[in-house]
């Protein structure tokens, strides 16, 4: 189906428009990614006080819960989505980005391992360094991973999925998350 792709600048996008809440859940690994990028640089300044540890709590509770999340959404309901929509005709392009995207989150969330640990301890007030270079490494991976989402996935998934596709992905987001899937008005 051909859609017009918005810019997906809504930070409050739900289920009911799939995509939009995917690229506003990047928006918000973007800005945890700000913030563990600025807390190596604080803890060796100002060591594991209050502040680097709520950083740190923030940072594991949103990649713990929310990006975890995201990933799923990704792998388990829009890659899928996607794959069946091509049915038919040549998908081999469509498969390789979603096996590569899917690599990506596996090297992410074994990067996200390390990063854990560490930040836990953090968050727990040991005096602890956090390896900027770990730090810069996970979040240009990131950043990397989002820009190739948000440049041709998320695209493609707006030209190629049907409103019944995206309620279906929509639906599942919603019963991830505990959530009731909003009735449209």
């Amino acid at each position: 189906m051909n859609k017009k792709f918005p810019g997906f600048s809504t930070p409050a996008a739900g289920p009911e428009s799939p995509l939009e809440m995917l690229s506003a859940c990047h928006d918000r690994i973007r800005h945890q990614c700000a913030t563990l990028r600025r807390l190596p640089a604080h803890i060796q300044t100002q060591g594991t006080d209050a502040q680097a540890q709520t950083a740190a709590k923030q940072v594991i509770r949103y990649f713990e819960t929310a990006g975890a999340l995201h990933h799923q959404d990704e792998e388990e309901d829009l890659f899928p989505a996607l794959i069946e929509s091509v049915a038919g005709s040549d998908p081999v392009c469509l498969t390789d980005l979603i096996n590569t995207l899917a690599a990506n989150h596996q090297s992410l969330d074994a990067g996200w391992a390390g990063l854990h640990e560490i930040l836990t301890r953090i968050a727990q007030g040991e005096q602890v360094l956090l390896p900027e270079n770990i730090v810069t490494a996970w979040v240009n991976q990131h950043e990397q991973h989002i820009q190739q989402e948000e440049s041709v996935l998320l695209p493609m998934a707006a030209r190629l999925l049907s409103d019944a596709a995206l309620e279906r992905i929509g639906r599942a987001m919603c019963l991830r998350r505990g959530l009731t899937f909003p009735h449209p008005q």
